[in-house]
């Protein structure tokens, strides 16, 4: 059994294809959710002649419910837009799993956000009808220290300059493929909610990342890697990115350290190329 901080999950009595398909479904079903990128973190790995254990994440979102916890606080928008993990474990069980909203909310500081309680409803529906069963929390686990795991620099360029060398930055290395970009203070724009300029790069390498889920299989669950580009009320651009030693202790990754470093050092040289002039 899984014991993840801050991850509710439910073993799906369905196997990994049509707990993934029902998932899909019911999202596509919902006018309210956009669907923002599907990872099959398999065939990422079989791409590079890897093996993975079936593992895919689908991301997806509602400005409606999403926005008023990057109101209260942009940094929400690292762990934004919602995701939902499916994987088959060594021992062909069938997991769905997602980050709740408690360790969402302390992470962030975002426990006042009025909408918390409908994004856990939805996530915990969604989850329980994939899979056909009762999802699992064990909120005592998911309580976490405000911004823990998160890296901060600010930037020397404008906010749009900062976003245009991170996104060159990634785009311009062979190594590393863009996923999807998130453009939140456009979506809340579109539902008529205001929020200040808050924008997403999700971004992979299958070589780097695939090491860390055969260790670990729920590492799934924060990669891609994301890094965010936030301006705050004050005019103050910021890059913020998971650190990957939170990765390590929070999912229980063990003999990756070289890979670890070379993931740090290169998240390090990512936001340095965007921050400096």
């Amino acid at each position: 059994m899984p014991n993840i901080v801050g991850m509710n999950f439910s073993i799906s009595n369905n196997d990994f294809d049509e707990s993934y398909l029902n998932l899909k479904n019911s999202l596509e079903a919902n006018e309210k959710i956009k669907i923002v990128a599907e990872v099959n973190h398999q065939a990422n790995a079989q791409s590079v002649d890897l093996e993975l254990n079936p593992t895919r994440i689908i991301f997806f979102g509602n400005p409606n419910l999403g926005t008023p916890l990057m109101q209260k606080n942009q940094l929400a928008g690292l762990d934004l837009p919602q995701k939902i993990l499916v994987y088959q474990d060594n021992q062909d069980e069938v997991f769905l799993s997602y980050n709740n909203t408690l360790y969402l909310s302390s992470r962030h500081d975002v426990l006042e956000a009025p909408t918390l309680s409908m994004i856990s409803g939805a996530l915990k529906n969604l989850t329980a009808n994939a899979g056909d069963n009762e999802v699992v929390s064990m909120p005592e686990e998911s309580t976490v220290d405000n911004s823990e795991g998160v890296v901060t620099k600010i930037s020397k360029q404008s906010f749009n300059d900062t976003y245009a060398k991170l996104q060159g930055a990634i785009s311009g290395n062979p190594n590393l493929r863009i996923i999807a970009e998130v453009n939140h203070q456009s979506n809340a724009e579109n539902v008529g909610l205001e929020l200040n300029p808050t924008r997403l790069i999700i971004f992979g390498n299958p070589n780097l990342g695939t090491p860390l889920m055969q260790n670990a299989q729920t590492t799934a669950l924060d990669l891609p890697q994301k890094m965010l580009v936030w301006e705050n009320a004050d005019g103050v651009v910021h890059v913020s990115y998971n650190d990957p030693a939170y990765l390590v202790k929070r999912h229980g990754i063990t003999d990756n350290e070289k890979i670890i470093t070379t993931i740090t050092g290169a998240l390090n040289n990512l936001s340095n190329a965007a921050i400096t002039e």
